[in-house]
């Protein structure tokens, strides 16, 4: 039965299940270039009540770092960096500690700055990537003689794509020199077909890797929402039990599911793009949300301001 939180009584008894806090960040934290009503007390006290907050977004393009500065933009600055778990970073995780590939190993690289910055902290060269010689080749055919084509590095086996708002197809050509090669595995930090930015709906990472996909005719694993690779790479980071802890977010068909794939709680908060109707006329299928509230910040208005 889904439950929705008004009382101050269900706000402790939802708060009492869970130790482990997994949170999508724009729909629930933030709207754009807004910071939504009362999240900067909740999270301080969650932390304050010894809960384990973990912010987990499929954006691939920033990396924890970038992700710190954006968090403190908003005021945000009770977070550290090992709080946060974007699809990049998840993606190095996954390849260091659960493929367990060598540093030894090269990753060739489609996608931006943030990923290649994830890879090198845990130690992994890459090509690819941001490289001026990649992003700047010519859009002719004479660019397919450059290095990166006629020779392919013998030390690469893996490649690892996410968004690039560069690309062109020469980097499409690379990787695929690359994947026709069935030892090199391939990767995908997400497979979000889209994106929303300022208003407008964009390409999003699904878009460039199933270009690259149906060249090769490889089906990547993601490490982004809600692919269970992304949820192994928290776990083999934090090692929680997924029993006590929840997935808090703003979408059914990427947070709550999973959350519910993983076998976590869930708590939908409305303040995204989910109606409530919708979130009702789920009750008693396999999408069912366990809990949802109109905003995050109602738990600190319940629980702390006695807000009834």
């Amino acid at each position: 039965m889904t439950v929705k939180i008004e009382t101050k009584q269900q706000a402790e008894d939802f708060l009492a299940q869970y130790d482990y806090f997994l949170f999508d960040c724009d729909g629930v934290l933030w709207l754009g270039d807004h910071l939504l009503p009362k999240v900067t007390e909740t999270l301080n006290f969650l932390k304050a009540s010894g809960k384990k907050l973990i912010f987990v977004t499929n954006n691939s393009t920033k990396s924890r770092e970038a992700y710190l500065k954006k968090f403190a933009k908003f005021g945000l600055t009770n977070v550290s960096k090992n709080e946060i778990f974007g699809s990049a970073y998840a993606s190095a995780i996954y390849i260091k500690k659960i493929l367990k590939l060598s540093t030894n190993k090269k990753i060739f690289v489609v996608g931006e700055h943030g990923i290649e910055q994830e890879l090198h902290e845990l130690g992994y060269s890459t090509i690819g990537g941001t490289d001026p010689e990649l992003t700047n080749m010519p859009a002719d055919f004479n660019a397919l003689e450059a290095p990166f084509i006629k020779n392919v590095d013998p030390a690469v086996s893996l490649v690892l794509a996410g968004l690039d708002t560069r690309i062109n197809y020469y980097k499409l050509a690379a990787a695929l020199q690359y994947l026709h090669d069935p030892a090199v595995t391939f990767l995908a930090t997400n497979i979000d077909s889209t994106f929303p930015n300022k208003g407008k709906v964009l390409p999003g990472a699904g878009s460039i890797i199933q270009s690259i996909a149906y060249a090769s005719g490889r089906t990547p694993r993601s490490c982004g929402k809600p692919n269970q690779e992304m949820m192994e790479a928290i776990k083999a980071e934090h090692g929680f039990d997924p029993a006590r802890a929840v997935m808090v977010g703003d979408r059914l068909n990427t947070d709550m599911k999973f959350g519910r794939d993983g076998g976590l709680g869930t708590l939908l908060v409305l303040t995204g793009i989910e109606p409530e109707a919708r979130v009702v006329d789920l009750q008693g299928t396999e999408e069912e949300v366990k809990y949802y509230a109109s905003k995050l910040g109602d738990l600190y208005e319940l629980v702390v301001e006695n807000r009834e």
